[in-house]
């Protein structure tokens, strides 16, 4: 597991081997540009998303042609101008209807009137109202002119001539806006926007034809998106040019002889701790998962360390100690049996076998630990009996469990962010942590099992000397008084340290409910069998299929909430405190010679 390391690359020629160059790189798909100038833009551009949308748009039409297949009568790039441009209009036409049919709703019940001008008024004008019966009084002693042009069960439809609009108090109600338009000019208008939709949508239906090449062609429209993107985000001045990008520092000998038989200016060097490489990450295909993982939730900056493996066996971990049942981990494992074959078939079921497969060899191996199958508990005396040894009705002993984990996982946390420190004496903070919270675990353990008591004042002076460290180096280049004070600041973590460790206890908690449930619903199958002679047994056997379902289901939601939870909150939290962002290569979708 690493964190590929990146070269910062410049490469200049003359304005004519432009496109040449932006063309070659394109093909090669090694590196990712750096957009010059202040205003930094996203290498992905904006016309490969509309190129989706417009396919999108296209595919969501009710009405579908017969496909066309002859890619001789196929112009993709006018295909995708009508479409968007169509979605435009359907979009534009739709909000118009909406609001004509608010506008004919507010003026039906004034009647179809135009209104006069201001000077056939004498200057005075219409002012609507709504008025309830019961608000009526209020009208009349208002000393407004005014007239009912309409009654119903509800209101009075009331208009007020005024020269301005009456003052609020004068009215039990606000005034309604019906707009300039007359009913009948709303009315002509409604039909001539839903005439033009119709219209529109036949365009629309018409283009649908074309889906099936538009689709086989969308990377080549991305790809000319990202290929005219690239080429604003390089540095002209004719009549030379030059581009900057991101390397994987393997690919750099490759690009260094590559302009030097074409004829262009070519730099590298490594990057500076005050820039902000994109993040790379490879690792092998049994821990590519952990990536996802991962990904789930943050990615790691380029100067941190890559936490793909760490988190893929801590999942599975996690995952166990809250199925806690070996009957539950088998049927996982037929499940996964049956379907290996399927995911080899897909490159992202490839990618999630050895993780399925982890997480149900955890499971087993943790169950048959606790001594639960299908929430039953074999004899003493038979094997898996003899193969238990965490007993659940110990609390004791489970919260221990529990706490020791949380424990190791933060401690390995602050080991890690020490150990991808450049300067040793950086990491001090993160080895003091990593003491404290060690020697907690050693103090806890003198402290609850009398046979190695002798622990308590090993794992005390643990916690001490971590402490000290932290005072001393949380942050060591500032001048004395000042890490002094942020030192002591740093000790504030104590009780985030603390509250880290008691949060992995919802591992115990939830294994626990997960083997009293499964008992409960072996009770309640039980009471059924015994209780209901004849039809008993086939009442149990619903109840255990049911309840164990569901049971089944509930424990492995738990396990992923949770299991991904404990690895990006309190994992990251002391492990992975700086984010990044992915590396966004500059490749062609199809035929790119990089992988």
């Amino acid at each position: 597991m690493s964190i590929v390391p990146l070269d910062r690359v410049t490469l200049a020629g003359l304005s004519h081997d432009k496109d040449r160059l932006l063309d070659d790189l394109h093909e090669r798909g090694c590196l990712e540009l750096i957009p010059f100038g202040d205003e930094l833009k996203e290498s992905t551009g904006g016309a490969s998303s509309e190129a989706r949308d417009a396919l999108k748009f296209l595919l969501s039409c009710p009405h579908r042609r017969r496909q066309v297949t002859d890619e001789s009568r196929f112009d993709v790039e006018a295909v995708e101008q009508q479409a968007l441009e169509l979605e435009k209009q359907i979009h534009t036409l739709e909000a118009e209807r909406d609001d004509l049919l608010l506008r004919i709703a507010a003026a039906r019940p004034w009647g179809d009137f135009e209104f006069p001008s201001l000077k056939e008024l004498g200057d005075l004008r219409l002012w609507f109202y709504v008025v309830p019966h019961q608000d009526m009084p209020d009208v009349e002693a208002s000393g407004l002119t005014w007239d009912v042009v309409r009654r119903d069960h509800r209101f009075c439809y009331v208009v007020v001539v005024s020269p301005t609009e009456p003052e609020r108090e004068s009215m039990p109600v606000p005034r309604v806006h019906i707009g300039a338009r007359s009913l009948r000019e709303l009315d002509q208008r409604l039909e001539d926007v839903e005439l033009a939709l119709e219209d529109t949508q036949a365009e629309r239906e018409s283009l649908t034809r074309w889906c099936l090449l538009f689709a086989r062609n969308l990377d080549r429209l991305e790809d000319a998106a990202a290929r005219a993107d690239a080429a604003r985000q390089t540095c002209d001045n004719d009549p030379a040019f030059a581009l900057q990008a991101w390397v994987p520092r393997e690919h750099v000998a490759e690009l260094a002889d590559y302009a030097a038989k074409n004829g262009f200016v070519f730099d590298s060097r490594r990057p500076t701790e005050d820039e902000s490489p994109p993040t790379l990450v490879r690792n092998a295909p049994r821990t590519s998962a952990g990536e996802d993982l991962v990904n789930f939730y943050m990615t790691p900056g380029y100067w941190t360390w890559d936490p793909s493996a760490t988190v893929l066996v801590s999942f599975a971990i996690f995952f166990a100690m809250i199925l806690a049942d070996a009957g539950y981990a088998a049927v996982l494992g037929l499940g996964l049996l049956f379907g290996w074959r399927k995911l080899g078939t897909s490159q992202s079921g490839r990618r999630y076998r050895p993780l399925l497969a982890l997480i149900v060899l955890a499971s087993l191996i943790y169950g048959i630990l606790v001594g639960s199958y299908f929430g039953v508990t074999p004899p003493q005396d038979s094997l898996p009996g003899r193969l238990q040894l965490l007993d659940f009705n110990n609390s004791a002993l489970m919260m221990g469990v529990a706490v020791l984990v949380g424990g190791l996982h933060v401690l390995l946390a602050n080991v890690m962010d020490a150990r991808r420190r450049v300067d040793w004496r950086d990491g001090l903070a993160s080895i003091g942590w990593a003491c404290a919270v060690g020697g907690g675990l050693l103090f806890g353990a003198g402290a609850a099992i009398p046979a190695v008591e002798w622990l308590k004042p090993v794992g005390g002076g643990a916690v001490v000397l971590g402490l000290l460290l932290v005072v001393g180096f949380t942050a060591r280049h500032e001048k004395p008084l000042k890490r002094l004070l942020f030192g002591l600041l740093g000790l504030t973590k104590v009780s985030g340290a603390f509250g880290d460790v008691l949060s992995y206890l919802r591992l115990f908690a939830l294994g626990l409910a997960s083997a009293s449930l499964a008992m409960a619903f072996n009770d309640m199958a039980a009471d059924i069998r015994s209780g209901m002679p004849r039809i008993g047994l086939l009442l149990a056997l619903l109840v255990l299929a049911f309840g164990h379902s569901l049971n089944l289901l509930l424990g492995v939601s738990s396990g992923v909430i949770h299991g991904l939870r404990l690895n990006v909150i309190e994992f990251f939290n002391w492990g992975l405190k700086d984010e990044g962002r992915s590396f966004r290569p500059f490749r062609r979708r199809e035929g790119s010679l990089w992988q």
